[in-house]
This record gives C-alpha cells, sequence and structure tokens, in this order.
C-alpha cells in the first residue's frame, strides 16, 4: 500500500512537506510542516487554511490540540529510545485566536522525562510570515505520556522515518 510520503513523490527528497507526509499524516492532512525534531524539542508550523478553520474562519481549537499531542508524542517518542509511547492526558488552554490565513509556529518541550512517565509542554503562537518570529501565545497545552511501551513486531520499522529527520 502506498504511503502518504510516496503519493506526494517524496521519496528521495527532505523538504518540509515530504518530511510531514513521512512522519504524521494527520498533521500532513491539515498542511503542518515539521522545522526541527530532537529528543529536546519539536517545533513546526502551519499556515491556517479552510481546512482547519471552524466556521467562523478561525483556527479550530481541535486543531490546535492535534498539533499539541502529536509534537508532545514525537518528542517523547525520540526522548525514549523510540520506543512506543501514549498519550495519556491532554490539558490544553487556548488565549487568543488566529485568523484564516495567518501563521501558526508551535513548539514543545520536555518538562519531565522519567523512564516511564513524559510530561511536555506544547505552545503555539501566532507568527509573522514574513520573519517567522513569534508575535503572540495562542495557546499553551500539557501533554502527559506513558513511555518505553513494547513495540509491536509488524511496526518495528515505523521508526526509519524518525532516525532520518531527527537530530538524535
Amino acid at each position: 500500500m502506498e504511503n502518504q510520503a510516496q503519493k506526494q513523490g517524496c521519496s528521495s527528497t527532505t523538504s518540509a512537506t515530504c518530511k510531514t507526509a513521512e512522519l504524521d499524516a494527520p498533521l500532513h492532512t491539515i498542511g503542518f510542516e515539521f522545522d526541527d525534531l530532537s529528543p529536546s524539542s519539536v517545533s513546526g508550523h502551519l499556515f491556517v487554511t479552510p481546512k482547519c478553520c471552524q466556521p467562523f474562519k478561525v483556527l479550530h481549537g481541535g486543531v490546535s490540540a492535534l498539533i499539541s499531542e502529536a509534537l508532545a508524542s514525537i518528542g517523547a517518542y525520540l526522548a525514549c529510545g523510540m520506543k512506543r509511547v501514549a498519550g495519556i492526558h491532554l490539558s490544553i488552554d487556548h488565549m487568543k485566536s488566529v485568523q484564516l490565513g495567518d501563521l501558526v509556529l508551535a513548539q514543545a518541550t520536555p518538562l519531565s522525562s522519567g523512564r516511564t512517565i513524559q510530561v511536555w509542554e506544547v505552545r503555539l503562537w501566532k507568527g509573522d510570515a514574513s520573519s517567522m518570529k513569534s508575535e503572540y501565545l495562542i495557546s499553551s497545552a500539557r501533554v502527559t505520556l506513558v513511555c518505553n511501551l513494547p513495540v509491536p513486531n509488524h511496526l518495528k520499522d515505523a521508526s526509519q522515518p524518525f532516525r532520518k529527520y531527527a537530530k538524535l
């Protein structure tokens, strides 16, 4: 079966779009692009399009939650040596809205990297598209994950795209 990255013609390129297609299909679907991946920080950006807006043309809160859970999960996965992780709690506060066409910057960093439990903070900001600098905080999330779960045999190759793109 052809994966999302292969459909995009991403077999030999490392563009941000192809990177996201290989690493996280739901984030790729909404247009999110990864900028940096490491065990200490996962970041990326999203231009707000109709795919990720609620009816009032602002970023849907569920999209902010999706980004938060995904970035924290990837960070925890990298931090625990690419063992399976599972989110067990997500708490998110929305402070301000962003409009259709705005740039959203996202960064996840660990608050606690224990052997079995990790807690990550994920912050989303409205960004300036010309400078890629943050303007103001739009949401803040805390994600708790259980780590070092066994990886089923049929998923042993799941780490390959992460090994390709992450700074380990």
